[in-house]
């Protein structure tokens, strides 16, 4: 028997979710932001300016889409109300699997919309400069690093981003000892922030003759990607720039000559390389841009450790320090020891499915 008041219940709950979400993304004043920065992008001044342009088609492009995911999630619950009152006057129960799908449609788009609401830093709509690492563990923790590089690479494949390697330097047997890589996408920082610092692999190690159970540890960082908008400050003589030849395969010249670009930045010793694109002037580029994410990250990191100072607490990156557990053996088990979050499939994780972790962190920060 069809019972409209649970629907309308449902329904209700989901209108109040809308509102707080549409509250939160601020929906209307996005709508007159969007009509003036339309009317900037006709300015023929900002068609001669190629950097500002593409910002501006950024910005439009990101709320356009938060404009569409509310207009989605209103338009879908104004007509499961339709069809409830169509069925109450009809009888016509047949209509029933339609409304169900009706109301699991407008439920994801809410729910989509209601994480966007989360996503409200500074830089959080910015794409993502990520770096790994392997640890301490030789072979053992360049393989977990490699592991780990695939895991994201196909999370940002399932998610819709682009991903771009910037730099990688491979291991003496397998694996990685280190990989850098941007993830390009709107609110790509934003979810990826989650999995900065230390992930930890338990498992009975595919390299050991005897088969014993090793722990690998590999760390994760994650910075914004900073446009050059005189937010961070790098001053010529601040910074030593090198050229060599790149690494890997060759043809096309691209490691018989100096394309390859390394940054040595003196006050803080951050040492930034790029060597994918072909052209030293590209990679120059994307080393600069690498290196303002780290200065901005070191930024971020003394004012969280000026904050932890006040409080009183400062946890230090080390054995039982790790934000996420990947056990192999005994157990099939991951867990992220800052939401509590598990995962019976330790595999669905290694295929990229991580965003059950990130939404958990995120309700919970």
């Amino acid at each position: 028997m069809f019972k409209a008041d649970d629907y309308r219940l449902k329904i209700k709950a989901m209108e109040e979710t809308l509102g707080e979400a549409k509250y939160a993304l601020d929906i209307d004043r996005r709508a007159e932001q969007l009509q003036e920065l339309k009317r900037d992008q006709e300015n023929p001044e900002v068609w001669q300016d190629l950097e500002r342009s593409a910002k501006i088609a950024r910005e439009i492009a990101s709320i356009e889409s938060k404009i569409a995911s509310y207009t989605a999630g209103r338009k879908a619950l104004d007509d499961a109300n339709e069809i409830i009152d169509l069925i109450e006057e009809t009888e016509e129960e047949e209509l029933v699997p339609e409304l169900d799908k009706m109301m699991a449609t407008a439920e994801k788009d809410i729910e989509e919309m209601r994480i966007r609401a989360l996503l409200r830093g500074k830089y959080d709509s910015s794409n993502a400069l990520i770096s790994l690492h392997a640890g301490a563990g030789g072979t053992e923790a360049c393989d977990w690093c490699q592991m780990l590089y695939r895991m994201y690479c196909r999370y940002a494949e399932k998610s819709g981003f682009k991903v771009t390697e910037i730099d990688r330097l491979a291991g003496d047997g397998a694996g990685l000892k280190s990989v850098d890589f941007k993830v390009e996408g709107e609110n790509a920082y934003g979810y990826l922030k989650a999995e900065i610092g230390v992930h930890r692999l338990v498992r009975i190690s595919p390299f050991d003759a005897n088969k014993r159970r090793q722990t690998s540890f590999a760390s994760v960082e994650v910075m914004p990607e900073v446009d050059d908008d005189n937010e961070i400050v790098i001053k010529d003589e601040d910074i030593r720039v090198d050229v060599y030849r790149s690494s890997g395969a060759g043809g096309q010249k691209v490691n018989k000559t100096e394309t390859a670009i390394r940054i040595t930045h003196f006050p803080t010793g951050i040492v930034v390389t790029c060597q994918n694109e072909r052209s030293q002037l590209q990679n120059k580029e994307m080393a600069f841009k690498y290196l303002r994410s780290k200065l901005l990250e070191k930024q971020i990191e003394q004012r969280m450790a000026e904050e932890a100072a006040l409080k009183g607490e400062a946890k230090k990156i080390e054995w039982g320090s790790q934000i996420r557990s990947y056990v192999f053996c005994p157990y099939t088990l991951a867990k992220d020891h800052r939401t509590g979050y598990e995962m019976g499939d330790i595999q669905a994780v290694m295929d990229g499915d991580i965003q059950g972790f990130i939404i958990d962190y995120l309700k919970k920060s």
